[in-house]
């Protein structure tokens, strides 16, 4: 395919269509693509799941573990006991037919209980992958939030540990069971858009400013040390505790690897794509905070990027991914002028020789011609954790839809437009720059397109580039086959340093 050059981004019209489109069908309800069992298995035959973190996310797998007549939850496990109620057991239990789940604060004290058959982490992403692991040990099937990583080596060492351990393992990339989005790619697979090398992932969210960097109290209830666990053992230096670790770099991966993961891994999918990128170029900033405090001394306690563009060529194939935390002007919204909406922009575009695919939502998908036409539309949801409960049930790893291997693939698109931020992060630069520096990688993107859409984006948000610039990062190579990046700096970021007693090890030690 050659470069992108199309009338101001085609897809600000495709996107809002599909968008619109999902809207008056009503999108949204979930269908399991697995019909389940009618009659619930006795007691003494249900298996026995942990949840690992009751955040909010952690109240999506409760409820998706305690209403499937094949498990009963029998450990909350949480370092934060303000979390804890007796009023939810008991919602629990009623559900399980008088199961009553017990809370604990260290996971591992579920790990040691024979009855526990699943493991299901909605934990902070820097526990993701040591739970993973320890589950794995313990003989138990695990369901891994994503990103399954929060790092490169991470990675890795989940995919080396399933296929050692034989269990099952899935990650919460639950569009993955998305009866919409597997017909879809079925479409493009079968060549209904002719041939595709090129996808744009959005993740389009207004977040606001974490609030002034300082030193916070640990707020009472919480065993800061175990929910540090791989992470160095830091002053806190946000005012948020819960939610606000995802804009820190120890804990958390920004957006790109916060809700990014779930766009990267379809766009993924399009592109047929099972490796790693062999080089990648990210710009951004973490930008608009200092004009909405207005206060040029205001340092925000988060240091991950919240506007971001990511270019990942895989060889003949291309992805970009683009992080914007601003507002995103009406005009580019799926939910038009409507002020009850947030305005969140997310999804994906694949880019054929006869058309595109717009994934707008996790139950929608359409299809257009390179005029703009419909050619067809993809509708319906699944059950991301009933097709993981099949797979336990058969005890067949190869059931899941999101194995490991899918979901460290995945993850690592946001590692390495990270790590490519991260080492140049100093180096602040003008979009004209920039706009010199990506023509160092292969790329199927009209780049200065989309490097003038998201300096307008800013822009529009009053930031004044002159006073805050954009940072260029630095382009990275890869070796897709040895797994190790041609930059010294970029392996080390592609690791950590693990505290004693919390220490992912290499894969060939799983």
């Amino acid at each position: 395919m050659t470069k992108m050059n199309r009338r101001r981004f085609l897809e600000d019209t495709l996107f809002v269509a599909a968008s619109g489109a999902a809207l008056a069908c009503g999108m949204g309800r979930a269908s399991s693509l697995l019909a389940q069992e009618t009659q619930p298995p006795p007691a003494n035959e249900r298996m026995g799941v942990a949840i690992v973190g009751i955040g909010s996310r952690g109240g999506n797998h409760i409820a998706a573990f305690s209403s499937d007549s094949r498990t009963d939850i029998l450990y909350l496990c949480e370092p934060d006991t303000k979390r804890w109620s007796e009023s939810q057991l008991d919602k629990i239990a009623e559900s399980q037919n008088g199961v009553r789940p017990k809370f604990i604060s260290d996971m591992r004290d579920a790990f040691d209980d024979n009855a526990v058959d699943i493991v299901s982490c909605a934990s902070t992403n820097h526990w993701h992958t040591l739970c993973g692991l320890w589950a794995l040990q313990a003989g138990k099937h695990c369901y891994l939030e994503k990103p399954i990583s929060h790092n490169m080596h991470e990675g890795f060492v989940i995919e080396a540990a399933a296929k050692k351990y034989g269990k099952v393992v899935q990650t919460g990339t639950q569009c993955r069971s998305s009866k919409a989005i597997v017909e879809a790619v079925d479409f493009v697979r079968n060549g209904g858009i002719g041939e595709v090398n090129f996808a744009r992932g959005l993740c389009y969210k207004r977040r606001k400013a974490v609030g002034p960097k300082g030193e916070y109290a640990i707020p009472e209830g919480i065993d800061y040390d175990l929910w540090s666990g791989p992470a160095p053992l830091l002053p806190l230096t946000r005012p948020g505790f819960h939610y606000d670790w995802h804009w820190q770099r120890e804990y958390g991966n920004g957006d790109l690897g916060n809700q990014g993961p779930h766009q990267t891994d379809i766009a993924r999918w399009f592109l047929d794509v099972d490796r790693y990128p062999k080089t990648v170029l990210s710009y951004g900033g973490r930008l608009g905070y200092q004009a909405e405090k207005n206060d040029e001394h205001y340092i925000d306690a988060g240091d991950t990027a919240n506007t971001e563009v990511s270019l990942y060529d895989y060889g003949g194939k291309c992805m970009v991914f683009e992080t914007r935390g601003l507002d995103t002007p009406a005009l580019l919204r799926p939910n038009g002028n409507d002020p009850k909406k947030d305005g969140a922009k997310v999804g994906v575009i694949a880019y054929g020789t006869k058309g595109y695919m717009v994934q707008s939502t996790y139950t929608y998908c359409a299809a257009f011609d390179l005029e703009g036409n419909l050619l067809g539309e993809f509708t319906g949801g699944g059950n991301h954790y009933a097709n993981f409960v099949d797979a336990v049930v058969a005890n067949d790893p190869s059931q899941a839809n999101a194995p490991a291997r899918v979901g460290a693939l995945s993850a690592a698109v946001s590692h390495m437009g990270n790590i490519s931020y991260y080492l140049g992060e100093d180096n602040r630069v003008s979009p004209a720059e920039i706009e010199m520096a990506l023509k160092a990688i292969t790329s199927l993107d009209d780049d200065g397109v989309t490097l003038a859409r998201t300096v307008e984006h800013l822009e529009t948000n009053k930031v004044d580039l002159e006073k805050y610039p954009l940072s260029l990062g630095q382009k990275l190579d890869f070796d897709p086959e040895k797994l190790v990046f041609a930059h010294p700096e970029a392996e080390k970021l592609a690791s950590r340093a693990y505290r004693k007693g919390f220490v992912v090890p290499k894969p060939e030690e799983v």
